[in-house]
């Protein structure tokens, strides 16, 4: 467990980039923020999770609930996703813009081409729509 990375996962850099290569420039995990966004984009008044499906306890077929110590890991799960719940909700309430990438639009059964998931993010991050929190998961979702 402790090798697995909280910040600048293989999938977060696959989006850095390309969105680097669109011509958008971000800070990367401001911790004057709530919850650390791992991107920002402070033009845009926007920020952008990218989330680990089993981490945050996605409902996708990536998710996997562990057999054993269920205990624990129900109540780690939970909590994360009240503190995801939480986050989002203060970042709003101060006016930014979330979006979040799952982990299962990029990887697994039913991934997507990393250009269309691009090309969706850049939209997002310019366009100025009333929601203030969307997601962008698998084509399931």
């Amino acid at each position: 467990m402790s090798r697995i990375r909280g910040k600048n996962t293989k999938i977060e850099q696959i989006i850095r980039r390309g969105l680097f290569a669109k011509g958008f420039r971000f800070r990367l995990h401001d911790r004057k923020l709530p919850g650390k966004p791992d991107l920002v984009f402070p033009r845009y008044r926007t920020v952008l999770f990218v989330n680990g499906c089993f981490w945050h306890g996605h409902d996708c077929h990536l998710f996997r609930r562990p057999s054993t110590n269920r205990d624990f890991w129900d109540a780690k799960i939970q909590k994360n996703r009240d503190n995801d719940r939480k986050k989002i909700s203060l970042l709003v309430e101060s006016g930014w813009k979330v979006i979040t990438i799952w982990e299962c639009a990029l990887r697994g059964k039913k991934d997507q081409d990393i250009a269309v998931v691009l090309e969706a993010v850049a939209e997002r991050i310019c366009k100025d729509f009333t929601e203030k929190n969307s997601s962008i998961a698998g084509p399931d979702k």
